[in-house]
């Protein structure tokens, strides 16, 4: 069951206990001849003509985007908010009227006992009805609920003030029961004060979260140099937020995306009341070049691949695996090669040659069952390296043959480069003697992290 659903079913609710409490009022205000009764049998009635916009708004604010609306329309229910911030005033206004009416003169009700009776129901009520539907708003982070709960709350204070002018008319005081409506006037036009100025700060783009938490959060994702700007709109339980971030020069778009991704994932996890969030990525302007970084952008740009990248101990020297379309003749191979050997060099001055090792792509990975294969696999390294703790084997479908990946386990104070080695002749071995795993990546990590299987 959704959130608007359940606002809807809350609206519904108060609705029909409102309608019968106007009702009731609006009856005995007839029977008995008493103005004060009639008159806030009418401003329950308001509360019901506040549910129907209500309603109607939700509906409306349920809808999916569209061209017209392309941010959704979230904010037809900020409009009935606000709608229902007025209602307050124009009750406020009534009870004023009334109070004066009655300060000029007027003839006493013929209060009965059935009309005390129906006003302690119908205070009984309202009293329910505003605590139910406020727990549900502030539940449901809805602010229309909100609304409406102060809105119906007045209609409490004016039914206290109506009560007591009824005791004090009853004993002979008749000037009490405007002194006493007057009062609630006060806390009508506060209820009035908030909903409209919570529906204005939204209606005015106030930001409903903190630029610097939002730009703090999205720091905390790596690769990220900084957050040159982060804003936000509309309400706490649907908030739309923008964030500008920069990154290196070089980065691959690819890994950008996996940024951004990365943020909004972190954001919605900390707040889920986030409704979009659109981040907008820069390079960053002063940076020490990452030459892993700007091979990979090259690569990019060619349509090529690239991984596996070394470089000499002096920096003046590359090596990288670049992976070709598949069906391509030598020639062409070697000219995209060529192509982006110059783009690197173009873009590394210091870099005064790089070689380039070709091989073809193997197209996208799937899922393959082949229990036989893997253990064939796992036997191979397992001769090869017994000391290595293989696990975590799985294979995929290629296009042409399939893809092993396997981790392994070995002593976490190897050097990296040991590691390396190792893990290059267990590929190595794989790829002679069985041909058909055309791809084969091993992922070392120390032994005390692995979790065989």
């Amino acid at each position: 069951m959704t959130a608007r659903f359940e606002v809807r079913r809350v609206l519904t609710i108060t609705l029909v206990l409102n309608l019968v409490v106007a009702a009731g009022k609006i009856i005995v205000g007839a029977m008995t001849g008493a103005l004060a009764i009639s008159a806030d049998g009418m401003h329950s009635l308001i509360d019901g003509a506040s549910n129907v916009m209500a309603l109607l708004a939700n509906r409306a604010a349920s809808k999916p985007p569209d061209e017209q609306h392309p941010y959704g329309h979230r904010r037809f229910e900020t409009v009935a908010a606000f709608g229902i911030g007025v209602l307050l005033l124009l009750a406020g206004w009534e009870i004023i009227t009334e109070a004066l009416g009655r300060l000029r003169g007027g003839h006493a009700p013929d209060l009965t006992p059935l009309a005390f009776a129906v006003m302690i129901a119908t205070l009984i009520i309202n009293l329910g009805v505003t605590t139910y539907e406020r727990g549900m708003g502030a539940k449901l982070k809805s602010e229309l609920l909100l609304a409406d709960a102060a809105h119906t709350r007045s209609d409490v204070y004016v039914s206290l003030s109506v009560l007591v002018s009824m005791g004090l008319v009853a004993a002979g005081v008749g000037w009490a029961d405007s002194l006493a409506a007057l009062v609630v006037v006060g806390f009508i036009v506060k209820a009035a004060y908030e909903v409209l100025r919570s529906a204005g700060d939204v209606l005015v783009d106030r930001a409903p979260l903190d630029a610097r938490w939002i730009a703090a959060e999205a720091a905390q994702i790596p690769g990220v140099e900084a957050v040159t700007r982060a804003r936000s709109r509309g309400t706490q339980d649907a908030a739309h937020v923008d964030v500008d971030i920069e990154v290196a020069a070089a980065m691959t778009a690819e890994r950008a995306g996996a940024i951004a991704d990365g943020i909004k994932a972190r954001l919605r996890d900390l707040h889920p009341g986030i409704a979009e969030i659109e981040v907008h990525v820069a390079p960053s302007v002063s940076e020490t070049p990452d030459p892993a970084q700007i091979v990979r952008a090259r690569a990019d740009s060619l349509g090529l691949s690239a991984h596996a990248l070394r470089a000499s101990d002096d920096g003046r020297r590359l090596e990288l695996h670049v992976e070709v379309p598949a069906g391509e003749s030598l020639a062409q191979a070697h000219a995209r090669a060529t192509a982006l050997e110059r783009a690197i060099a173009a873009a590394l001055p210091s870099v005064e040659a790089v070689l380039t090792h070709i091989e073809p792509a193997l197209g996208e990975a799937r899922a393959l069952d082949d229990a036989g294969t893997v253990a064939e696999a796992l036997a191979l390294l397992n001769e090869l390296d017994p000391q290595a703790r293989w696990h975590q084997a799985r294979l995929s479908r290629l296009e042409e043959g399939c893809a092993l990946s396997i981790h392994a386990a070995l002593p976490a104070d190897l050097t990296v480069e040991q590691a390396h080695d190792r893990a290059e002749a267990a590929e190595t071995l794989i790829r002679a003697k069985m041909p058909r795993i055309r791809r084969v990546t091993i992922h070392t990590e120390p032994e005390e992290g692995a979790n065989p299987i």
